[in-house]
């Protein structure tokens, strides 16, 4: 595998890695799934369960930074091997290191229905507080 390949796969295991146990996980979770959609479906299964395990490590480390960095060599030989075998999928991996370096956050989706006369209120990403009056003898409402 030539230097760019390998720069390639490296760059897109840092960005795996780095993504673990944040915002941007799942996201990028599904990502690499994707990546090895030609790897057949075991492979693929595989590969998520390692991600997820591999997630938790991270999230229930007392040094996540170590345990990246020790997760790092694993990913880019997976990634290397991917982009050995399917030279295709370099323009995903770009993609995929592009995403998580520029530290873009992921979209989401919020549907909230309110039925029969109710009121609905919501935030995103945020804290919301609502305060009512008092009760009519004057105490504020229960907690």
């Amino acid at each position: 595998m030539n230097d760019e390949l390998t720069v390639l796969a490296e760059a897109g295991a840092a960005a795996v890695v780095t993504a673990m146990a944040t915002d941007l996980w799942q996201e990028t979770r599904n990502t690499v799934v994707g990546l090895f959609r030609r790897s057949g479906r075991g492979r693929r299964a595989a590969l998520a369960t390692q991600l997820d395990a591999n997630a938790a490590l991270v999230r229930d480390a007392e040094d996540p930074d170590q345990v990246r960095r020790t997760l790092f060599a694993y990913w880019a030989l997976e990634l290397a091997a991917l982009l050995r075998d399917d030279p295709a999928g370099r323009d995903a991996v770009a993609r995929l290191a592009a995403a998580v370096g520029s530290g873009r956050e992921p979209s989401f989706r919020q549907t909230i229905t309110a039925r029969d006369s109710a009121t609905v209120f919501a935030v995103q990403h945020g804290t919301q507080n609502a305060h009512g009056p008092d009760r009519p003898d004057g105490t504020p409402p229960a907690a």
